[in-house]
């Protein structure tokens, strides 16, 4: 593996001591997975950090209809794509720990843009696929596939600092996993468009059977509160801690694992530090399980089985 991380900001406030909470915990999440001190996981890969993205930030950003914010997430994701892309082409797996799910637009164009046809993995408790004509509350987080799907272009209005992205994915090469929190567009949509809701047997025929770089964009949200409370919008019912684990690793094996998005650790909505760990600490796991750490441990590709004679010697001292 040859692995880039870039820390993305987007939907963190950064003048406050609630966004420096924030960006502590993804520096956190940062530091367990990709130090070269880390001891979790015996990495055969290279890790370059690719710092912190740094964002234009809007005065004038006025709603356009419903929805908030179109400058400075329209800009944010133009920056993030030209990033994601750059890493891509250095021949790197982009990681990217972000803040909301909008950051996907950005991650998912910059990196199709680089190697052309994807499979797009989302594990997210919801579908994010309102376009801004049918987003009830405006969140352009809860919009992102819609402006990547190439059926939904049709559907989709431009919006400000939104007239750089052409759409890059088509909907046969989508899997969603962990959907419970639907509203009656995506319900529509998604079950009666190529899309494909989570199964087994659909993971692995996008997995496997189509041969195509597969980018995982991972909301922490898909697992259950009782596992990652601390998120901005948790819904009960969701992926166990083994589930989730699972997809990562599963991800991992097929050798096509290609960029990763790990999104909504948000401790400010933790109601206790216990919740925050467990939130953060899943996270961690999470991507470790992206990069080849398995359950049942890992041992060093050149570990042999002590000889019988030595074992004998050790049970006599």
């Amino acid at each position: 593996w040859r692995m880039a991380v870039c820390l993305d900001q987007l939907g963190l406030k950064r003048e406050s001591r609630e966004g420096e909470k924030e960006r502590a915990m993804y520096v956190y999440v940062y530091d367990q997975c990709f130090s070269s001190n880390n001891k979790n996981i015996n990495f055969s890969c290279a890790v370059k950090d690719y710092g912190n993205l740094q964002f234009e930030e809007f005065a004038d950003d006025e709603p356009v209809g419903v929805v908030k914010n179109a400058k400075a997430v329209g800009s944010a994701n133009q920056r993030l794509s030209e990033a994601v892309h750059a890493i891509k082409k250095d021949g790197h797996t982009s990681v990217m720990l972000g803040g909301d799910h909008s950051l996907a637009i950005g991650s998912i164009h910059g990196h199709a843009a680089a190697v052309g046809e994807l499979s797009v993995v989302w594990v997210d408790a919801h579908a994010d696929i309102n376009t801004p004509m049918t987003t009830e509350t405006g969140n352009l987080h809860g919009q992102p596939m819609s402006f990547l799907l190439r059926e939904l272009r049709s559907k989709t209005p431009t919006l400000p600092n939104f007239s750089w992205i052409k759409p890059c994915v088509s909907a046969k090469n989508l899997v969603y996993i962990g959907l419970r929190d639907v509203d009656p567009f995506t319900q529509t949509y998604v079950y009666t468009c190529p899309t494909k809701a989570s199964s087994k047997v659909t993971v692995t025929l996008v997995c496997y059977r189509v041969q195509k770089p597969i980018h995982l964009s991972y909301d922490v949200d898909a697992v259950d509160p009782s596992v990652t409370p601390a998120t901005g919008t948790p819904v009960i019912g969701g992926l166990t801690y083994r589930e989730g684990l699972y997809v990562t690793e599963y991800l991992c094996q097929t050798g096509r694992l290609s960029a990763v998005d790990m999104v909504e650790v948000n401790p400010l909505r933790g109601q206790t530090e216990q919740e925050v760990q467990s939130t953060v600490g899943t996270a961690v796991d999470l991507l470790l399980g992206c990069f080849g750490r398995q359950r049942e441990g890992n041992h060093a590709p050149d570990y042999q089985l002590p000889l019988k004679h030595e074992s004998e010697k050790r049970c006599t001292l």
